[in-house]
């Protein structure tokens, strides 16, 4: 868990659920940025730069602070880009690495004056058939390094849809060569919630390797995949030791190569995680033969994660954060089965108490939806000391609205 000094006070939270109602996010903006300058901190005696991984948390108002503390953007649809570009980003600052989508969506970024990553060899070769050398591109290539806490988040391995194989460089210099694609930067991306630094160097390592078929890089683009903590003691990617080691490899690396290069990572939920409160009301309390249930005011149509990823995020009772401890199992109000956490030590709570998940910055609203005809929470942007609502809670109407009767 974050340091005392970086978390919201549990009063202060029960105060935005009394005035902007529940389910609601709340989201602390000045740890957004001190998780940014760790990783300034970290990396300070190399060239690097950080490109906010958006696809975490893309409310507008948080593009524009990232924005403005001179973090770039890193996106993966063309939507994303057009946001990044409402939020005031320049767009020689947006990375734009999409995944399956057709070649009119790469010529649509780079109408927009983006930087286009490329991860597959059909898009390569129909990107330069259109274009040749008239507008630079970047490479992610697919390392074949399994990592991440979860399969469903490790993206650098054989059986990975993500990237370009190494083992297919050979058919790489034919289509650059063939086209004349001037190739500037190259990429990859192992996965999310890695450990161990090692990893990285691994994969920097190879990178390295594939520099020599492309003479005029000036990126390499290790993604990111940092881990945070959701618990007291649970491990989290140390960035002074990653940031130590890599700057060694990197600058002793740059200095062999022909030209000045960049190292370049886009981090998302390292930047936004721990910035998150997701704020619920408890409904009923229902006791069975086995459990105790919490049934709460939310469900897996506003966080996801612990059904999709088996993913822990701490809960509190912050209406009675000073009660006896007891045991319950936190459930939501979907017609599915949508549990939270199993077997929680919670302060007793009662119907009508309000309880926090903490660390639900990254993947939680971004991630939500209308199952059951539910409506999406409200979002709150606290900075500064004072909340400001930053996206109204959905009427009935937005379920309409987009429906046509007939």
């Amino acid at each position: 868990m974050p340091k005392q000094s970086d978390v919201l006070a549990t009063d202060f939270l029960v105060k935005i659920a009394e005035e902007f109602g529940t389910p609601v996010y709340v989201y602390h903006a000045e740890k957004i940025k001190t998780q940014y300058e760790k990783l300034q901190n970290a990396f300070q005696k190399t060239n690097t730069r950080f490109f906010y991984a958006c696809k975490a948390l893309t409310n507008i108002n948080i593009l524009k602070y990232i924005n403005s503390i001179g973090c770039g953007l890193d996106t993966v649809s063309i939507q994303e880009v057009q946001l990044g570009l409402k939020a005031g980003f320049d767009p020689k600052n947006i990375i734009f690495t999409p995944n399956c989508v057709d070649l009119q969506e790469i010529i649509a970024a780079k109408d927009l004056g983006v930087i286009i990553n490329i991860d597959n060899l059909s898009i390569l070769e129909q990107f330069g058939h259109t274009f040749g050398d008239s507008y630079p591109i970047c490479i992610r290539l697919n390392p074949h390094i399994m990592a991440g806490g979860n399969f469903k988040i490790s993206t650098g391995h054989i059986d990975s849809k993500f990237g370009i194989s190494i083992h297919q460089m050979r058919h790489i210099e034919r289509i650059v060569k063939s086209t004349k694609l001037k190739v500037t930067g190259l990429h990859m991306h192992t996965g999310s919630e890695i450990k161990d630094v090692d990893v990285f160097l691994r994969g920097v390592e190879i990178m390295f390797e594939m520099t020599q078929h492309f003479p005029d890089l000036e990126s390499i683009d290790l993604g990111s995949g940092f881990k945070v903590a959701y618990q007291q003691g649970d491990p989290e990617t140390d960035i002074e030791l990653l940031g130590k080691k890599l700057t060694a490899a990197f600058n002793h690396f740059a200095a062999t190569y022909p030209r000045p290069l960049q190292l370049w990572f886009e981090p998302g939920k390292f930047l936004v995680s721990q910035c998150g409160y997701f704020i619920v009301k408890a409904n009923v309390i229902k006791q069975t033969t086995a459990n105790v249930f919490v049934g709460v005011n939310s469900g897996f149509n506003h966080l996801i994660r612990p059904m999709f990823y088996d993913a822990f995020h701490l809960i509190r009772n912050i209406s009675n954060p000073k009660g006896t401890e007891r045991i319950y199992t936190v459930v939501g109000n979907i017609c599915e089965t949508d549990t939270f956490g199993w077997d929680r030590k919670l302060n007793e709570v009662k119907e009508g108490d309000y309880l926090v998940f903490y660390n639900a910055g990254a993947y939680g609203f971004e991630m939500s939806s209308n199952f059951n005809s539910r409506l999406k929470p409200a979002e709150v942007l606290v900075k500064d000391g004072k909340p400001a609502l930053i996206r109204r809670r959905d009427t009935l109407e937005d379920l309409l609205k987009n429906q046509i009767e007939l």
